[in-house]
């Protein structure tokens, strides 16, 4: 008979660990965040390249925002994500333990097709969960207004929710897009650190494996970002403000794909690389080490 005590055990410090290392990596990386979605939504159609307001990069975008909008902007469209990110990354690493068992295919030895296919379904199961709460983060992000003028997490739901409802166009909007971003986004960033990490030797010093895990998680996140970064440019424009107001441009995830690449070139698939990467590479990081990390003490802690 199923030891029920040990399992449900095990599936708390699962989604403990990974509600911390959610909580802790939004808090640090969230400007970078939001300067990758407000570079993924602007085109020469939002703004002018002549407007003192277009962005022309990371630290262009930063110092902008702090000129017309303040220091607090860095952190507009917070709410939503440490609301999101805390049960998001939670299901994230439990979500990967099941599939991981999963996909073993009767062996007793995780390969790395099985950390991949256990990412993968990983990243589809969080983002379908998570969608709502990237259509109100991203539509935040886009708002220029200042300070009291910008409105409230809970303000912005209820204007999405009152004029397009919870489906494909309300809060469900954009909800194929993210799940190819972030699906192939865990793919290759469980895929990848459980693979190499399983092939570096042991070692009992304690600040050569912080290293080590820190580096490859790094490496990781940077992968997986270069990787799924079109379907997040797709995502972001389904999800922002359209061009012109009243009309949708930009729908399906491949036909908003397609839309950008013919009218912007190739490259316009890969907007806002620099700060996802800047981002989700030491984000990457710092979630897998906290949930390590977090992981074991919760298992010592509760023997």
């Amino acid at each position: 008979m199923p030891d029920f005590k040990n399992i449900f055990k095990e599936a708390a410090i699962q989604i403990g660990s990974g509600g911390s290392a959610g909580f802790v990596e939004v808090c640090i990386m969230h400007p970078l965040d939001l300067v990758k979605t407000r570079l993924q939504i602007q085109s020469g159609k939002t703004l002018p390249r002549t407007d003192p307001k277009y962005y022309n990069g990371v630290f262009d975008c930063l110092a902008k925002m702090y000129k017309y909008e303040g220091i607090t902007s860095y952190w507009k469209g917070i709410i939503p994500p440490i609301l999101a990110e805390t049960p998001k990354r939670a299901v994230k690493f439990f979500t990967f333990e099941q599939y991981k068992q999963l996909f073993l295919f009767g062996s007793s030895t995780p390969t790395p097709l099985t950390f991949s296919l256990a990412g993968l379904g990983a990243g589809l199961t969080e983002a379908v969960l998570v969608n709502p709460f990237e259509v109100v983060k991203v539509s935040m992000q886009a708002n220029r207004a200042v300070g009291k003028e910008l409105p409230s997490t809970w303000v912005v739901t209820k204007q999405i929710v009152a004029k397009h409802g919870f489906g494909s166009r309300g809060l469900n909007k954009g909800v194929t897009a993210t799940m190819g971003r972030n699906g192939v986004f865990n793919m290759i960033y469980f895929g990848f650190y459980h693979s190499v990490k399983g092939f570096l030797p042991k070692t009992e010093d304690h600040l050569k494996e912080f290293g080590s895990k820190v580096g490859i998680g790094f490496v990781s996140g940077t992968l997986a970002s270069c990787v799924n970064i079109p379907f997040d440019v797709a995502k972001s424009r389904i999800q922002g403000p359209q061009p012109v107001p009243g009309q949708i441009k930009y729908k399906g995830t491949i036909n908003s794909m397609i839309i950008v690449y013919k009218e912007e070139g190739f490259m316009a698939l890969y907007k806002g690389l620099v700060p996802k990467v800047m981002r989700l590479g030491p984000g990457g990081a710092i979630m897998l080490v906290v949930y390590d990390y977090m992981h074991s003490y919760l298992s010592n802690t509760f023997k």
